[in-house]
């Protein structure tokens, strides 16, 4: 048996409901899926010049020459296979989630393995039923050649895969009329700053340029008076060719800036240009440029250049409440852009990567309010993914929690963390939800402010004002790459004012953005069960295993840590019935 490498395009494709549908009817679903097979997979797969590596029970895996020509035959399955469903009952319908991925394979005989293969499966289940999900390296091979308009999905970490996955999906049928839902304009002078670009060239200074645009998007956020998308969304339009007006329209905004930053030795140069995106025009275009030692000063022109060409009638007052040094100290604020570009990965390493330069920034800074909050925010992050190991971590976290209070009072970023922190780890729900309304009330464009807030009255038990908390951070940022955690917040809400469709619906949501996300599956896993769904309730109970092997029924009240009776009762009989352990 001959063994090779090569590139290639692999697809994998499964059946949405396959245990649901030969429950009902195990010969006819047989019959109807060798049907399918022989009538619309095999023929679409070789008018596209792909092979059928073979067929797993309710998946087959196809290999393709092409990313081209892998995406188009996908689309056209999906198109053929909802035309082949036109007139079944709803309940007996094969639908398909497809996943593509551009990879190196290992071929031995006829099979194929490898990690292409293997990112290819785990896209899969991120597909919508009858859609199609792609990774990074597909859709830079397919872009403009393809009839389509991907939706971004953000970077995700997949099950089993060590580096992340830029993540794209596509609705079968949506050809060129597919674009983003508009979101309306805001009451109020709106705007998103796109990733700068990186013109030091030097690859490693890629943390440095998205840093300063991190602190300018923070500045603007500052003006009660302006509407600002959150980091997190706008950095989805990153290294993407972009049109300004679809912007608009994606993120609900009228203004837009652009522009790069280059930083060579002691010298900064950040250039910026702010354009209309209702009309494409530019409003306003200026280079700024000084010593490493002015960066803050720097910034503070780009934000009220920006504010002077939209909002020229903001109060001094608040223009002077933007403009905040979060150091003196320039070692501790590139350690703390360093944690940042760490932080958002979202994967243990880097936790404990951000974490490290947050506590180097506090080591150069004692007196670093937002070091000190995200380090927090740290802690909280390994909490609620099971990584939390040592209870002198706890501790260690309302350390630096007291520490962010003390020297952020003015400080919205630290304290909507720190409260969070407060909360979540240390268990002092009260003292965080009382920081985090601070921090809302110092900087209502902050998104995670809002999302943090949305989990304390959650565990308060004042479930509709957590979910129009919740709204209001999905709004702020609509394309966040961790809007799973969004997600899982409004499911909660529903969940434990027992409205278990709506809270199932937005747990499968934020579950189709991060497939192991444990505080969604758990949601999930009751839900299930307390619907009488025990078959369903039973896999996410294996899958809650496979992520965090430790949780049973008697940490729950740590990892929830709700304060009314009757919502830790009713997650405990979800999960009990789901068959949880004690």
């Amino acid at each position: 048996m001959t063994t090779n490498r090569r590139l290639a395009a692999i697809m994998v494709a499964d059946v949405v409901g396959y245990s649901r549908l030969m429950e009902a009817d195990e010969t006819g679903t047989l019959a109807t899926l060798r049907e399918r097979r022989k009538a619309v997979l095999e023929p679409v797969v070789k008018a596209h010049g792909g092979r059928i590596v073979k067929v797993m029970g309710d998946g087959v895996l196809v290999e393709f020459a092409s990313a081209v020509n892998a995406v188009q035959g996908a689309l056209e399955l999906q198109k053929k296979m909802a035309e082949a469903n036109e007139g079944v009952a709803e309940g007996r319908r094969i639908l398909l989630r497809i996943g593509i991925n551009l990879g190196d394979v290992i071929g031995e005989g006829s099979d194929i393995y490898g990690d292409g293969v293997n990112i290819a499966a785990r896209l899969e289940p991120l597909a919508e039923p009858g859609g199609v999900v792609i990774s990074g390296a597909v859709h830079d091979q397919v872009r403009g050649k393809v009839d389509v308009i991907f939706e971004d999905a953000g970077t995700q970490q997949l099950k089993n895969i060590a580096m992340p996955v830029r993540v794209s999906r596509v609705q079968a049928g949506a050809q060129k009329v597919l674009t983003k839902p508009a979101l309306a304009l805001p009451d109020k002078p709106s705007i998103v700053v796109l990733p700068f670009q990186n013109m030091s060239g030097d690859p490693e200074q890629e943390y440095f340029a998205d840093g300063m645009v991190e602190e300018i998007i923070t500045a603007l956020s500052r003006f009660k008076a302006l509407f600002v998308i959150a980091r997190n969304s706008s950095f989805t339009y990153k290294g993407r060719a972009v049109d300004v007006k679809q912007v608009g329209q994606e993120l609900g905004v009228q203004y837009m800036l652009e522009g790069s930053v280059r930083k060579a030795g002691n010298r900064v140069r950040i250039t910026g240009q702010l354009v209309d995106t209702t009309t494409g025009a530019n409003l306003w275009g200026d280079r700024f440029e000084g010593g490493l030692e002015d960066i803050f000063e720097l910034q503070d022109q780009v934000t009220a250049s920006v504010v002077g060409a939209i909002a020229p009638k903001l109060e001094q007052a608040e223009m002077a409440r933007s403009k905040r040094k979060p150091t003196e100290n320039l070692d501790a604020y590139d350690y703390y852009l360093r944690g940042m570009a760490a932080l958002f990965k979202w994967t243990k390493e880097a936790n404990q990567e951000a974490l490290d330069c947050f506590n180097r920034a506090i080591e150069n800074d004692r007196t670093f309010a937002s070091a000190y909050g995200m380090a927090a925010r740290c802690m909280a992050q390994r909490k609620t993914s099971g990584w939390m190991i040592a209870e002198s971590e706890i501790s260690q976290t309302a350390e630096l929690v007291s520490r962010a209070a003390d020297q952020g009072r003015d400080d919205a970023v630290a304290l909507c963390s720190a409260g969070f922190a407060l909360g979540y780890v240390v268990g002092d729900i009260e003292g965080g939800n009382a920081m985090i309304d601070k921090a809302l009330d110092l900087n209502p464009n902050l998104a995670w402010a809002w999302y943090f807030g949305a989990w304390a009255k959650i565990w308060l038990g004042q479930l509709e004002t957590a979910l129009d908390r919740a709204g209001r951070a999905l709004r702020l940022s609509p394309y966040d790459a961790h809007s799973f955690n969004m997600k899982g917040a409004v499911s909660y809400a529903h969940f434990f004012a027992g409205r278990y469709p709506e809270a199932l619906s937005w747990a499968e949501a934020a579950l189709r953005d991060r497939p192991n996300h444990p505080a969604a599956l758990r949601v999930l896993a009751a839900t299930h069960a307390l619907m009488g769904r025990k078959e369903q309730a039973a896999q996410a109970i294996q899958r809650i295993h496979e992520v965090d092997p430790n949780f049973k029924l008697s940490n729950l009240r740590y990892i929830i840590p709700v304060r009314r009776p009757e919502d830790i009762a009713r997650i405990e009989a979800g999960l009990r019935e789901a068959g949880l352990p004690e």
